[in-house]
């Protein structure tokens, strides 16, 4: 754990998001998520990093789980830079299953 630092996330306030799958990068050492998420009126596409695909399977994920044009809401610790990035705590999938992104809970 100790090399794959969320230093660059502030996981002191937890930031939640709603949009639109464009696309899941299924690869190691971190499998991502990008998104195109509106708010205020102006869309901007997310990249939310989440854990890597041995252990997202470890908590009920499968390469299935997301597909582009899926909405879904995402909820965890923003970039500390202010730019459209994310690290994971939690997927809410449109059906309202809640899936949680690694398995201490935290961001």
């Amino acid at each position: 754990m100790a090399h794959h630092s969320v230093l660059a996330y502030d996981g002191s306030t937890p930031t939640t998001i709603t949009g639109t799958v464009v696309k899941v990068l299924w690869q190691n050492p971190h499998a991502y998520i990008d998104l195109d998420v509106t708010m205020d009126g102006t869309r901007a596409r997310w990249m939310v990093e989440n854990e890597g695909p041995v252990a997202l399977e470890r908590l009920g994920w499968t390469k299935q789980t997301l597909r582009a044009g899926d909405t879904v809401t995402v909820t965890g610790a923003r970039a500390r830079d202010g730019s459209a990035r994310m690290r994971c705590a939690s997927v809410t999938l449109a059906d309202a299953r809640r899936l949680p992104c690694f398995a201490s809970g935290g961001t």
